[in-house]
Parts: C-alpha cells; structure tokens; sequence
C-alpha cells in the first residue's frame, strides 16, 4: 500500500509498504515524525493518498486510522472497556457487538480485569495498553503510533513492545511508529523511514539502515561516525578510531583534529566526543584516557584505517 503525504514547506514522504508491515519512523526532532503522523490522521491540513484513495478531503471520523498519542490521550471519565468501545461505536457498530470487541482486545493485552476502571487508576503501562487496544478495536487500515513507549518504566517499555510487536504480526494493515529508540526500529520494524527536515533521507529494512546510514542522527542512534567524502559516505564504529596528541603518520589512515567535548563510560570503555569536523565519537582504555591526559577542552588527533571503514554512496538507496 502506498501512503504519501505533501504537507508544503513543512513534511514531504512517500512510500510503499506491504500489508501487515511496520514501518519505523525516526530522525531529529523537528523532523516532521509526528506532523507526518497527524496529517494522515487528518489532524494537520495537506495531500494525504493512502492506498488508491485521496485522504485530502476526507473528514477525521471516515479516515480509517487507529491512533495512538504520546500521552495515551485516554477519555478521563470512560472505564478502559469504554475507551476501547468509543472506536467501534464511532464507526456505527452497536453496544453489543462494539463491548465484544473492546473486551476481546483487553483480554489480548491481559488487562480484561481492569475493564472497569478509569485512566486515574491505572499505571502507566496499563493505560498505554489500552489506548493501543483502543485504536486496534477499530480494525484500521493503518495504525499510527507516536512513541507509545515515552515515559515508561524500561521494564515495562521492553514488556510493552514485546507485546505490542506479537499483536502487530496479527495487523492486516500498514503500521508506522514514531521513536527516538533504536531498540524500536531493530525488533520491531520492516522497514525503517528516516526524516530530516520534512524529507525522506532513507528508507529501507533496519539492517541497512543501521549498517549505512545516511543521516548523523541515525548514525548516533545506531552508534556510528558517519563521515562525508566527496560523494560518498563513510561509516566507522568508536572503537575503530585511535586517538594520539601529535598528528598519526601513515597513508593508509584517515586522520581528524579537534577538542575533547566529553567522557563518558561506555561498557568497559571510556567514549569521548570529539568535536572536529563533523563530531566523532571514539572509544578508549581508562588506562589509555589517564596516560594520554584526556578531558574536556584537550586538543587530540583521531585516526582510522581505511580497511576499518564502510564507504557508500550518499543517495537514499535501502528502499
């Protein structure tokens, strides 16, 4: 199914996704993630085609979109079971056979026996559980989720997309989820969609995406330096870079020059940033940051082979 958006000046996306497949969509913020989001739910002005059909004009209630927010966005004074229920309803099924399906989809997420209660009196997770319930009741054609996993406990979170990627292998539809989490768009994701200034920068499966990618905010995500070279890009890990206080000789090395911005442990490592030009990243020894007096505002040369790095073109290609 193909889903394009022209929001002029602000988002422009295109693409192409087979039914039941998750689509992972990151990039700075201020990218237009959430505006993309919006705008196919009819909740910001522009083109929207989904499928064979023009969105552009059609009203909120008719888009058959499940939406899940940030902040879960449930009504405060309905039970969860009339949260999921208000979807079904709004689409013209009855009481009845709309309860059927609310409870179905409670059950699904384990939290049937919390039907009863309002959104004061669940947990974070609990809520967020049933305002995917809630947009799943309505059997859409596309799903939109909008980091669903932001303000959650990390247990709850790795429970929560455990869960949520077992019902989406069930989704008929097309997904797409907004997150700043790398976790996100490895396990959960077909294919990834990376943003950048309203743009499509990449696109293309999670794998590719992180082994080449286009964009230093996807190169961060995935914990690369990513280099500019003429037409080419080149993509090295931290630990491929050696770092030295007098410029390293050698042809066959790459060599930067610029400032220690800040230390950091990073397993049994310590990871610098390095602002030179673009910003690296590079792991080192603790013994190796004491001897070579490393901290912040150290001038320092960093290098690496050229049999260390990846080289690629800088084209949106992984599609």
């Amino acid at each position: 199914m193909r889903v394009g958006v022209d929001l002029p000046g602000r988002v422009r996306a295109d693409l192409v996704a087979e039914p039941g497949e998750v689509v992972v969509v990151i990039g700075p913020n201020g990218a237009g993630k959430s505006t993309l989001l919006r705008a196919i739910a009819g909740l910001e002005p522009g083109r929207v085609l989904v499928g064979d059909q023009d969105w552009t004009d059609l009203e909120v209630p008719r888009r058959r979109v499940g939406y899940v927010f940030q902040d879960q966005s449930l009504f405060p004074h309905l039970t969860a079971l009339d949260n999921v229920t208000f979807g079904p309803r709004a689409r013209g099924e009855g009481r009845a056979a709309a309860e059927r399906v609310a409870r179905g989809w409670l059950e699904r997420f384990g939290i049937a026996d919390l039907a009863d209660r309002k959104p004061r009196e669940l947990s974070g997770g609990q809520a967020q559980r049933v305002a995917i319930a809630r947009a799943l009741a309505t059997d859409p054609d596309v799903l939109l989720l909008d980091e669903p996993f932001t303000g959650l406990d990390v247990s709850v979170q790795m429970a929560l997309r455990i869960e949520l990627g077992q019902h989406l292998r069930d989704f008929r539809g097309t997904a797409l989820l907004v997150t700043h989490d790398a976790i996100d768009a490895l396990t959960l994701a077909d294919r990834v969609l990376v943003l950048d200034e309203g743009q499509v920068a990449q696109v293309g499966p999670p794998a590719v995406v992180a082994a080449e990618p286009r964009t230093p905010h996807v190169a961060r995500l995935v914990g690369l330096n990513l280099v500019t070279d003429g037409d080419d890009l080149m993509a090295f890990t931290p630990d491929a870079v050696v770092v030295s206080l007098a410029e390293p000789e050698g042809s066959s090395r790459l060599h930067w020059h610029g400032r220690v911005a800040t230390l950091a442990p990073h397993g049994d490592a310590v990871r610098l940033l390095v602002h030179a030009t673009p910003d690296l990243l590079a792991d080192v020894t603790p013994a190796a940051a004491a001897e070579l007096g490393l901290v912040p505002g150290r001038e320092v040369w960093l290098s690496a082979k050229a049999t260390a790095v990846s080289r690629y073109g800088a084209g949106t290609a992984g599609r």
